[in-house]
């Protein structure tokens, strides 16, 4: 009996310590898109988005950890408009052929209970760092509902100053401050 006991408890506690330990995630391409808001002219807002992320993000919500790598295709930009879309891949904005990937990576995690709050890290754009704080607006995790996968979905967003990575073309007509929204959708490996 002694032994059949030890034994359910050292079952139970790997069990425990598998379920605590870091999960990773690959960013569903499919489901994530990186857009931004930014004045035009003061008369509107101009939007866009890019069309081709990749990365991954290891998760530890036992010890309250989260690393996020992102990769952003800048030659992926979609605005609807491809005389604008050619433009913002030019020397004046995102300079694609020179800077062909604009990436984020945490460096800190801040939980509220058990969903991730927010991301601390540096953001790269046209060879500039810079760090910036990604506000976690939503958080789920669970088994997706079609795939049975588990999945965890985010939306985070920032507002960053363009001119802080050196995109300085058209400013103040343009807006200087630019709204970044990235919604995430990450599939456990």
């Amino acid at each position: 009996m002694l032994k059949k006991s030890v034994c359910f408890v050292a079952l139970g506690l790997a069990a425990g310590a598998a379920a605590a330990a870091p999960e990773t995630y690959t960013i569903d391409s499919r489901h994530t898109f990186p857009s931004f808001e930014v004045s035009h002219l003061g008369f509107s807002t101009q939007r866009g988005r890019f069309n081709n992320t990749t990365g991954r993000i290891v998760l530890d919500r036992e010890a309250k950890k989260a690393e996020v790598e992102v990769t952003i295709d800048a030659a992926s930009i979609d605005t609807g408009l491809e005389e604008l879309e050619k433009h913002l891949r030019n020397a004046d904005f995102f300079d694609v052929e020179k800077y062909p990937t604009i990436t984020f990576k945490s460096t800190a995690a801040r939980f509220d209970g058990d969903r991730l709050a927010a991301l601390e890290g540096d953001l790269t754009m046209r060879g500039q760092t810079r760090p910036v704080t990604l506000t976690i607006d939503k958080f789920t995790c669970g088994p997706h509902p079609f795939t049975k996968k588990a999945v965890c979905g985010a939306d985070a967003s920032a507002t960053i100053k363009r001119s802080d990575f050196g995109i300085k073309y058209a400013l103040p007509a343009v807006g200087d401050e630019v709204k970044l929204r990235i919604q995430v959708e990450a599939i456990r490996d």
